[in-house]
Parts: C-alpha cells; sequence; structure tokens
C-alpha cells in the first residue's frame, strides 16, 4: 500500500467515524473469508459496515472526532464495526460472536463514552431505533383506536337490539 492509498483510506476512515454513532472494535483470531464475509452481509442488512483496518491508520484516522480514545484498543488484528444506529453494529457483532469464536469483541465507544466488552454487550441489548419508534407509534395509536371504539360501541348496542326486535317481528 503506497502513501496515496493510505492517505486515501485514512481520509474514509475519518469520515465514517465522523458520521457514525457507534463503533465496536473486535478482533479477528483467524477468521475465514466465508466468516468474514457472512459477518459483512448481516452488517449490511442490519444498516452498518464492518472494515479490518491497520491500527496506525485507524489511529490516524480517528484523530478530530470523538472516538480519539479508541486507540488504546487498536492492538493486535482488529476490525471496526460502524453504525448510525447506536444498537446496529453492537447487536451484529454481539450475535455473531456468540456463535463464532474466532471473533472477539475488544470494546467501543459511543462518542468520547469508551464501553468495554460488557457495554457493548448490554447495547446490544437494546432495542433498535425502529423498534423504539414502532413503540412510541403504537403507543400513540392506543389511546386513539379506544376512543374510536368506545364512541362505535353505544351504535353497535343500538344496531344489535333493532336487529334483535326485526328477527322477533319476523318471527
Amino acid at each position: 500500500m503506497d502513501r496515496a492509498q493510505k492517505s486515501e483510506q485514512v481520509a474514509s476512515l475519518n469520515q465514517v467515524l465522523s458520521e457514525t454513532s457507534v463503533v465496536v472494535v473486535t478482533r479477528n483470531l483467524g477468521m475465514t473469508v466465508a466468516q468474514s464475509t457472512q459477518l459483512r452481509v448481516k452488517m449490511r442488512a442490519a444498516g452498518a459496515s464492518y472494515k479490518v483496518t491497520k491500527n496506525r491508520l485507524a489511529r490516524i484516522a480517528a484523530e478530530g472526532t470523538p472516538y480519539t480514545s479508541l486507540s488504546d484498543l487498536l492492538t493486535g488484528p482488529t476490525a471496526l464495526s460502524t453504525s448510525v444506529d447506536p444498537v446496529a453494529a453492537a447487536k451484529v457483532v454481539v450475535d455473531f460472536a456468540r456463535t463464532n469464536d474466532k471473533l472477539e469483541i475488544v470494546g467501543g465507544a459511543m462518542g468520547d463514552t469508551v464501553l468495554d466488552v460488557a457495554g457493548v454487550k448490554a447495547l446490544a441489548e437494546l432495542p433498535s431505533l425502529d423498534q423504539l419508534r414502532a413503540k412510541i407509534v403504537g403507543l400513540i395509536q392506543a389511546p386513539a383506536t379506544k376512543v374510536v371504539q368506545i364512541v362505535q360501541a353505544p351504535a353497535g348496542q343500538l344496531a344489535r337490539v333493532f336487529a334483535a326486535y326485526a328477527a322477533k317481528e319476523e318471527a
């Protein structure tokens, strides 16, 4: 990798770190290409990304972003998982690490807050942004549907009474 490629990679990684909400640092302990591809596919499906980077270039790219504190975690064969959704990357990495012993979670960060392994696992337990939005919409809709049901109930009862009288007179 020549100097121009390195500077391009640093600029690209710096932009990603500036726009992301969470970074999870993992250590690859002999993952195969198929396993790595499988992890990348799951990450893309969740709206996250997974990138194996050189530690020195990642440290340089983290300068000027909220993730400068990650430099202590960048030792050995590491990779960075990032996502705009605060829990997407953590969920995918934790789920994949459960089934694959060759992926080790080192830690992570949410902005200036550094997370240890337990912090990343706790973050993965939280509901995603879409799930939270769905709950809020459900909570907002619930009172409206109950009001409609209450308003329609007397009319429905009245209709059933008229139907019963009509059936009685026909018989």
